[in-house]
């Protein structure tokens, strides 16, 4: 009687095994390449937008004259703002673009210097620092408020201290913040954001600084306005 021979079954586990490395090396590499690229355009944004801002600045100076009469309406806060007049030129040159960089932060004693956008959607987070809508803005009575990411623009706020500088320059000025207030809070903590009849500042990033993945709370800078 002839022997009946089965087929043999052919396992692909050794040949996963064997290609597992390399796909989990491609994954990193593009990973790597991602934040790369990320990181990149946010400082080729954060450039361009610093000389625009600082173009736009001059402008203003220029238009009012040595005897600070004005000669020519310069560029305003309020005018590059969503939604309101755009002043794409001024005195025959171009300054800011409307819903570019309307101003800059600094905090000198923790090496933070970023510009600022209007809004906090990912892409404008993901950019620069973003001013959060129905906030005052600087130079009016109430709360303004910004917000960063805690890997990025607003990483180096783990090492701000009470009594800490921070600097707001915008198209109408700069003005002066003294921190007097760090806590964390949940995310559903919204009362940091409430108005306020002094003018004082706001920050918000995630917290912890170190966690991987969504953070649970939010860090939260609060200061008073200054003046000479």
């Amino acid at each position: 009687m002839k022997a009946i021979t089965l087929p043999r079954t052919v396992s692909t586990t050794p040949s996963l095994l064997r290609w597992s490395p390399y796909f989990f090396f491609i994954i990193g590499i593009l990973a790597l390449g991602y934040v790369a690229v990320t990181l990149l355009d946010a400082m080729l944004f954060q450039v361009r937008e610093a000389h625009s801002f600082e173009q736009a600045v001059l402008e203003g100076r220029k238009g009012a004259g040595p005897s600070g009469g004005s000669q020519a309406p310069g560029p305003s806060l309020l005018s590059v703002l969503p939604g309101r007049p755009d002043h794409a030129a001024t005195g025959g040159r171009e300054t800011l673009r409307r819903s570019s960089a309307w101003g800059r932060i600094k905090i000198s004693s923790i090496g933070l210097s970023s510009m600022i956008l209007e809004g906090v959607d990912q892409e404008t987070l993901r950019r620069a620092v973003g001013h959060i809508p129905g906030t005052a803005l600087p130079g009016q009575p109430g709360n303004v408020a910004l917000a960063g990411h805690r890997d990025t623009f607003f990483r180096a706020l783990r090492n701000i201290h009470k009594d800490d500088e921070i600097s707001l320059e915008t198209l109408d000025g700069a003005f002066r913040y003294r921190v007097d207030l760090i806590q964390v809070v949940a995310p559903e903590n919204i009362e940091v954001l409430n108005g306020s009849r002094d003018s004082i500042l706001t920050l918000v990033t995630c917290y912890p600084f170190a966690f991987v993945g969504p953070a649970p709370q939010r860090f939260i800078v609060r200061a008073h306005r200054i003046t000479d």
